[in-house]
């Protein structure tokens, strides 16, 4: 029997999108002529979503010491461009 783990932070699936953080990957050149990702946008509840690729099996093995990635985490890779793009919008605090 698995043993639920409390967390201090839990995704809301419900939130909604709000806010696209800096320009979107047409205009940073990042795509062909969809626009498919990277992204990344702020949430309704202030959470923040990235749209990137998977490579979280890419880098098994190879983390950190001090870095873990739950079963239901992925590590999501987007070019600096996108987010230097969005630094001007991501609040301090």
């Amino acid at each position: 029997m698995e043993v639920a783990v409390s967390r201090p932070w839990e995704a809301n699936p419900s939130a909604e999108f709000r806010r696209r953080l800096g320009k979107s990957a047409i205009e940073l050149g990042t795509t062909n002529s969809s626009p498919s990702c990277p992204d990344i946008w702020e949430l309704d509840n202030g959470d923040f979503a990235v749209v990137g690729r998977d490579l979280t099996s890419a880098y098994d093995g190879r983390l950190p010491a001090d870095v873990s990635v739950s079963s239901d985490e992925r590590i999501v890779v987007i070019p600096r461009t996108t987010l230097i793009a969005a630094k001007r919008d991501i609040p301090r605090a």
